[in-house]
């Protein structure tokens, strides 16, 4: 006998059927008259994270909101993610009155805005991003993908069909947008802890909200002390990472010490290491790559790492 109950699948699931945590942020989108406009979401998640040409984010939202909205219209969006002082959490709230307008939201808000980096640099009309945010992805609308390029904004009644499947108007009130990452910003303190290597206590204090469940409250939770635990470490065998380098090309070769430098790489990930080096070895014209070629590569791994 099952040790678990049934429950009813109905609209909303996540919130309804299920307890499940979510990221908190706030999305600045351009207005028509070029101010910026701020909304709070949960649906957002890492789309492309390797192997395509860019990088991208996938926004789930209602279609006639100002977020998507402003999207259809140009394109552009920075993800703010903010802190988890309730205050903070409070004044994101105050932003999800479905209905109100950009101005209306805006009216009332306290959250400081700055000048996008993209913008400053470039002149060209990007959303402010929030001064207070821990991070910051500023993103453009991949249009062309599952053929979105002709929606267009100005239908908040709904949208008749036909729809796309993943990207653009997606039913008669949702919408998905496929973001291409255009740039990550991060406060230096959090930076440096990336490049220089992340302790518990170097994690920041970003929200985990349960959405809107009884009607009444959004409920989320601040964080609490990192725990952490080790990975489990798995050489390989030379002779299967020979096998796989053997392989990969036709006239580029390793030597045995070489190779030992690639034992701890996971299997799966063991193709794409060995092409990296490949392409270097192209790129230099090495034949034979060794031990000393590899630490060249390694801390030019390194070096874009930190950039």
């Amino acid at each position: 006998m099952s040790s678990f109950e049934n429950l009813r699948v109905v609209d909303n699931f996540y919130q309804t059927s299920l307890f499940f945590p979510m990221p908190t942020v706030v999305i600045s989108t351009l207005c028509e008259d070029g101010s910026t406009s701020l909304g709070p979401y949960s649906l957002i998640q890492p789309y492309y994270v390797a192997g395509k040409d860019f990088y991208a984010m996938l926004l789930s939202c209602r279609n006639n909101s100002n977020t998507a909205q402003h999207i259809l219209t140009d394109g552009k969006c920075a993800i703010n993610f903010i802190d988890d002082d309730p205050k903070t959490f409070k004044e994101a709230v105050k932003l999800s009155w479905p209905g109100d307008t950009p101005a209306e939201k805006m009216k009332n808000c306290n959250f400081r805005l700055e000048k996008s980096q993209i913008e400053e640099e470039t002149g060209e009309k990007r959303p402010m991003v929030m001064t207070d945010a821990i991070q910051v992805i500023e993103c453009s609308w991949v249009r062309e993908l599952d053929h979105a390029e002709n929606d267009q904004p100005g239908q908040l009644n709904g949208y008749k069909p036909p729809y796309h499947d993943f990207n653009g108007i997606t039913s008669e009130f949702g919408a998905h947008f496929i973001l291409k990452v255009d740039r990550i910003l991060m406060k230096k303190k959090y930076s440096d802890a990336i490049i220089n290597g992340v302790r518990s206590q170097d994690f920041p204090p970003l929200p985990v909200d349960y959405g809107y469940r009884d009607s009444k409250n959004f409920w989320f939770h601040r964080k609490r002390r990192m725990r952490a635990e080790l990975l489990p470490m798995r050489k390989t065998e030379l002779s299967s990472v020979r096998y796989a380098a053997d392989r990969i090309d036709d006239k580029i070769r390793f030597t045995d010490d070489a190779l030992e430098k690639l034992l701890n790489v996971p299997r799966i990930f063991l193709p794409t290491a060995l092409k990296g080096c490949v392409d270097w070895a192209r790129e230099n014209g090495v034949e034979l790559i060794t031990a000393e070629h590899m630490a060249i590569i390694n801390d030019k791994r390194s070096k874009e790492k930190n950039k």
